[in-house]
Order: structure tokens, then C-alpha cells, then sequence
């Protein structure tokens, strides 16, 4: 099971008793400050930390045409989810 940004809003909206349309608003710029402040590691206690991740340049394939290309050298935004996370999740 997936959770996309609608889902989220919605747990928002009915947890924390907030209009849909600020529960978004709460989420857009909670993830644009994850996205601003990846310079370092970000910690939230008892969650987990968003850090980057370098990914290597690689050869990628199209399973169409079979074609080779280069897949450029990129940074990525990780996520490891606390112990307390991961306990309550298993």
C-alpha cells in the first residue's frame, strides 16, 4: 500500500481537525523545508532522519528499443525510519 500526498492531507485533516485546505498548505511546506534544509542530515526524534544519498551515474536500457543511454550522476532525498517507527510497523 502506498501513501500519496492526498492520502496524508486526509489523515491530517481528520486527526488534527483541520480544513482540507490548510492540512495541504501544512504539508507542501513541511516538504519544502525537508527539501531547503538537505544540506545535512534532518532528525525527527522518535521518526526517523531525511538524508542525501548520492546516486552513481549508471547505464540505463529502453525495454522498447532496446536503446542504451547514460543515466546522469544525481543526489537523492532518503528516508530511514526510527527503531520506535519500525517496532510499531512490525
Amino acid at each position: 500500500m502506498s501513501l500519496g500526498k492526498k492520502d496524508i492531507v486526509k489523515n491530517i485533516t481528520s486527526k488534527a481537525l483541520l480544513s482540507p485546505k490548510l492540512s495541504q498548505l501544512f504539508l507542501v511546506e513541511f516538504l519544502s523545508l525537508i527539501k531547503k534544509n538537505t544540506t545535512n542530515n534532518i532528525k525527527l526524534a522518535n521518526f526517523g532522519v531525511f538524508y542525501i544519498q548520492d546516486s552513481p551515474e549508471r547505464i540505463g536500457r529502453n525495454p522498447k528499443t532496446k536503446e542504451n543511454f547514460k543515466i546522469p550522476r544525481r543526489k537523492k532525498l532518503s528516508f530511514k525510519a526510527s527503531n520506535k517507527v519500525k517496532n510499531k510497523l512490525n
